[in-house]
């Protein structure tokens, strides 16, 4: 596990994997209490699977088709559903300092049952971005992986350079 958050952290447990958002979130809930959470994976960035302001801005910004920032969108998608099963446990660790986004989705790393971590993966793999407009421990590691991933041309960077 790679994950070394410098900060004061919180870790929940006996958390089962209920349903897939997107390339960067998930659907959690707590064994225990039954009750269902949405949670951002913290640090990484992964395109849109619907056409709604951020793609617009991402289309803008990068000078990359809407069209194609979707395809690469599902792309991430699928490739995040591979790593997990619906029904697996998990565990979410989470900053002190960053415990929700402005849309109240939970921020935190994915420990799988098998010890990885799902942020990692996606980063490591191409199929996800570090997301620099929060800052987290692991943004500068999530950056060097991420320029390994696209020098590699893994992931998404095996079709575009940038995304």
């Amino acid at each position: 596990m790679q994950l070394n958050a410098k900060e004061t952290t919180i870790t929940k447990s006996l958390l089962k994997i209920v349903k897939f958002v997107d390339g960067d979130g998930i659907i959690l809930e707590d064994i225990v209490s039954k009750k269902e959470f949405e949670v951002r994976l913290y640090g990484i960035d992964a395109p849109e699977i619907n056409y709604c302001k951020k793609i617009k801005k991402d289309e803008i910004e990068l000078q990359v088709p809407a069209a194609l920032l979707i395809k690469l969108g599902y792309l991430s998608f699928n490739f995040l559903k591979d790593q997990v099963n619906l029904g697996d446990v998990c565990t979410l660790v989470q900053e002190q300092n960053n415990l929700v986004d402005k849309y109240g989705r939970l921020l935190g790393y994915l420990i799988l049952n098998d010890g990885r971590i799902l942020n990692e993966i996606m980063i490591k793999e191409g199929y996800a971005k570090p997301y620099n407009e929060v800052f987290c421990e692991m943004l500068p590691m999530y950056q060097e992986w991420n320029l390994q991933a696209k020098n590699s041309s893994k992931g998404l960077y095996s079709i575009v350079n940038k995304f």
